[in-house]
């Protein structure tokens, strides 16, 4: 794998923290709040105006997204992402900073972190240990809205860190590809995957903390799971989510070319030939 200088995909609470004393937010640095929660269940938002990282703004993940899509949380366009990230003071030449508040640690900051990064901005990090840590390790948090000068944000779309079905099909055929399905092993076994796709739960690069493990800790993950980190990669899940774990953490290694299938199994399962489907899959037909 060669060896290249990569942005540190990962910032620590304590140097937020300190950033943000030393009055350092503003253009040049931007906090985003990507916290989600499954209609009908938490208001992300609400919770974002109750307590949120001083300076902070919300990404609203439902509204960042192709909403033509049949399938949940779809890439937008390259014009609907710049003009919203633009909305939140974010410009080409700003180093965003990303969270959520989900207990693990970390859960939709990686696929937030990827987002940017498709869309070819590479000054993007994940605040490591997630809003959790940054409350336990007792930083400040407001309630203050952010008022924030709007900015202007050209995106240009990365293919090659993007998937669609169609390349999926082919890969099934031309193998050039390896496959790792992120999702928690009884989903993977009991919903189905893809033909050849390897299982790595997306928790275990996590810490009980909810810290991202060390990068030789990851390494000998993916070695135990025979995924070479020299050749092509492809990362998948249930909707294009958890599969950005998969990219962050070989990003940690190195490798900052990890595609993303981002229909993954949500679109699979409805559009693959049921002898395509690995498990339970068959049933979709029923």
């Amino acid at each position: 794998m060669a060896q290249q200088m990569l942005y540190p995909a990962l910032v620590s609470t304590k140097w937020l923290a300190e950033s943000i004393q030393a009055g350092n937010l503003g253009p040049d640095l931007r906090v985003i709040d990507v916290s989600w929660y499954s209609p009908g269940t938490r208001d992300a938002r609400k919770e974002y105006m109750e307590c949120h990282v001083p300076g902070a703004s919300f990404f609203d993940i439902e509204e960042c997204r192709d909403k033509a899509s049949p399938y949940e949380i779809m890439l937008p366009s390259e014009a609907h992402f710049a003009n919203y990230v633009g909305q939140l003071g974010i410009s080409n030449s700003t180093h965003v900073v990303v969270y959520d508040v989900d207990q693990l640690g970390s859960l939709f900051a990686p696929r937030v972190w990827w987002m940017f990064r498709v869309f070819g901005h590479h000054t993007v990090s994940v605040l490591n240990g997630g809003f959790q840590n940054w409350l336990k390790e007792g930083h400040p948090v407001t309630s203050e809205p952010s008022n924030l000068e709007p900015a202007t944000f050209n995106a240009t779309l990365d293919p090659s860190l993007l998937k669609t079905y169609e390349q999926m099909m082919e890969n099934l055929k031309s193998k050039r590809f390896q496959m790792v399905d992120s999702r928690a092993k009884g989903r993977y076994l009991g919903s189905g995957h893809i033909p050849g796709c390897l299982n790595m739960p997306f928790m275990e690069f996590l810490t009980e903390e909810g810290f991202e493990k060390s990068p030789e800790e990851i390494q000998a993950m993916f070695k135990a799971k025979k995924v070479d980190l020299t050749q092509p990669l492809i990362a998948t899940c249930h909707k294009g989510v958890t599969a950005c774990h998969i990219a962050l953490a070989a990003y940690l290694c190195g490798k900052a070319d990890v595609a993303i299938y981002d229909g993954s199994w949500s679109e699979w399962f409805r559009r693959a030939p049921t002898e395509t489907c690995v498990s339970l899959c068959r049933s979709k037909k029923d």
